[in-house]
């Protein structure tokens, strides 16, 4: 029975080892093996993972979880009050990430306007040409409360280029979020807005012809006894600014900053006015300068030739219509004798244009109606529309004028002292640089603009080409041959000038000087215009002192504007005068 068991259980193993294998196995055909994706595993026999894969995996996952529950009980149970604490005081604020300006530079890439990063982050502003503080201006900071939170995240132009064109050199600002402690101490920080500076301004004013400009009219005008200067230069072929000057200026750092105080306070008081763009604001009477003008209308409007001679005996007198026996004497400046239109430009006749404007003897004049139509077809009297802020129109006095202002009636001196640019008219150095561009290049009256790359627009002044080949020969001649302008007469470069004097003061007690013109005289590329305000009586030369030492400057640097070979003087602004 034992033995019967025995062969039972080893014939139940011995079946259970041989299993019947099943049909589609025995049959297998070879011939198909080819067609299996080796790469995927197909036609081969799969084999079960062991015993000990399983508990491998099993023991290393749950050795993760125990430390994950042990690490959250450290962390919950453990010292959560301690971190809930430590959390609530933590702090998350949004900060703001300051954008820079865009910076400022000249024609030639010299910087005249960059920021500097401040002690808090902010953006502040630097002017390496304080010289020029009217026509760059400034900007105000961003502003922080008494807690020391921004209540101003902006930096905002308020005068000059930094005004005008402040939607163009604003960035944008971004935002910064921080999370600090209960220190203070920055934990993380990331931007969550970026920032983005503002676009680069690029003028069409050349540093080195600004500083050269600003040192000489500010030595002449301090040296001289002058409160005030201005002077532009200006290509006569586009309308660009190469230089434009004010004087005396202020520190546009200083005004941005809001410090120190009495420096402010000393640009309050100054009788020189350095808040006002003189070249630009300021209004003159300019006196003689005029007199190209009126002398190219005067020819274009055939009441003259070339060749006419009027005598100049250095006085006009005129019976006095309300006083028998008396006599209005109106008086130059000298007895020039007999001189044509060009002499009369060049030794600056009054009594020649005296004549020209109003009338005398056989001679008929402009009249005031006339006069009033020339000097308006080149710019006096109207803005210019430079893309400075604040520009003053000047004033053309006329009979309509007079009647409203003082309701009284035009008389013939009116007239005869309007041509030679005195009683109530007024221009800006702006206005007589771009008037003399016009006399220079053939009257093309183009809108100036200190902008570099900017679209050229102009209006052509109705004047005939040889009426202006006549201006323009009687003011080389003043340069030549004349005492008026002869510092002027330079063997290394052509310069063709027009001098002015204007007396002003309660009893005509100071002088304001002027000088115009351009250079070269052979093909006029720059016109200039320089006005030095209220010196002493007898002063009124000193302009041309101011371009004789602008020139100067020019050839010691040998200068491309003089015929020299040097492009430029220096690429830093950093030694410019104040």
């Amino acid at each position: 029975m034992r033995w019967f068991h025995r062969a039972h259980h080893a014939w139940r193993r011995r079946r259970q080892s041989n299993r019947e294998i099943a049909p589609d196995e025995i049959f297998l055909d070879v011939s198909n093996a080819p067609a299996f994706d080796r790469d995927r595993f197909e036609g081969r026999i799969e084999k079960p993972l062991s015993r000990g894969t399983f508990i491998s995996l099993s023991s290393v996952l749950g050795l993760l979880v125990v430390i994950l529950i042990v690490r959250a009980g450290d962390l919950q149970v453990m010292r959560g009050a301690s971190f809930a604490d430590e959390s609530m005081n933590n702090s998350l604020e949004a900060a703001t990430l300051f954008a820079p300006r865009g910076i400022i530079v000249d024609r030639n890439g010299v910087v005249l306007a960059e920021n500097v990063e401040r002690e808090d982050g902010s953006m502040g502003r630097r002017y390496p040409m304080p010289s020029m503080g009217q026509i760059i201006g400034y900007v105000s900071n961003p502003r922080k409360d008494s807690s020391g939170k921004y209540y101003d995240t902006s930096q905002t132009g308020l005068a000059g280029l930094e005004a005008q064109y402040d939607g163009l050199l604003t960035g944008v600002n971004g935002r910064v979020l921080t999370e600090k402690d209960v220190r203070g101490q920055v934990r993380s920080e990331g931007t969550i807005v970026p920032s983005k500076e503002g676009e680069t301004l690029r003028l069409a004013i050349d540093a080195d012809l600004e500083r050269f400009l600003a040192s000489a009219i500010g030595e002449t005008a301090s040296s001289q006894g002058f409160i005030a200067g201005a002077g532009v230069i200006m290509d006569v072929t586009n309308g660009e600014v190469v230089a434009i000057v004010s004087y005396p200026s202020y520190d546009p750092g200083v005004m941005s900053s809001g410090e120190p105080a009495e420096t402010i306070a000393g640009y309050n008081t100054s009788a020189g006015y350095p808040f006002l763009d003189h070249a630009v604001q300021g209004v003159y009477v300019p006196g003689s300068v005029v007199k190209p003008f009126i002398a190219s209308g005067a020819l274009t409007d055939g009441l003259i030739s070339p060749d006419t001679v009027i005598d100049d005996p250095g006085f006009l007198s005129l019976p006095d219509p309300y006083h028998p026996g008396e006599k209005f004497i109106y008086k130059g400046w000298r007895a020039l004798g007999p001189v044509d239109v060009r002499k009369a430009i060049s030794w600056s006749s009054d009594v020649f244009f005296y004549t020209v404007g109003g009338g005398f003897g056989n001679q008929k004049g402009l009249g005031i109606d006339r006069l009033d139509y020339w000097y308006r077809q080149y710019g006096l009297g109207s803005l210019t529309e430079i893309d400075l802020p604040g520009e003053a129109t000047g004033r053309i006095p006329t009979p309509e004028w007079k009647k409203t202002t003082f309701n009284e009636p035009w008389y013939l001196g009116d007239t005869y002292f309007t041509a030679i640019g005195q009683y109530s008219t007024q221009v800006t150095p702006i206005q007589m640089a771009r008037a003399t561009g016009a006399v220079a290049n053939g009257g093309k009256l183009f809108t100036p603009t200190v902008r570099a790359g900017q679209p050229s627009t102009y209006a052509l002044v109705p004047v005939s080409a040889d009426a202006l080949a006549v201006v323009r020969e009687g003011m080389r001649a003043s340069v030549t041959n004349s005492p008026l302008a002869g510092l002027l007469n330079f063997s290394y470069v052509a310069v063709a000038a027009k001098t002015g004097t204007a007396q002003t003061g309660t009893r005509n007690q100071f002088d304001n000087s002027w000088v115009e013109g351009f250079f070269p005289y052979e093909n006029p590329r720059y016109a200039f215009a320089v006005v030095l305000e209220r010196g002493p009586a007898g002063a009124g030369e000193q302009s041309v002192n101011v371009m004789r030492r602008f020139f100067d400057l020019l050839r010691e640097q040998n200068s491309v504007y003089v015929g020299g070979n040097s492009a430029s003087v220096s690429r830093s602004a950093s030694t410019t005068p104040r």
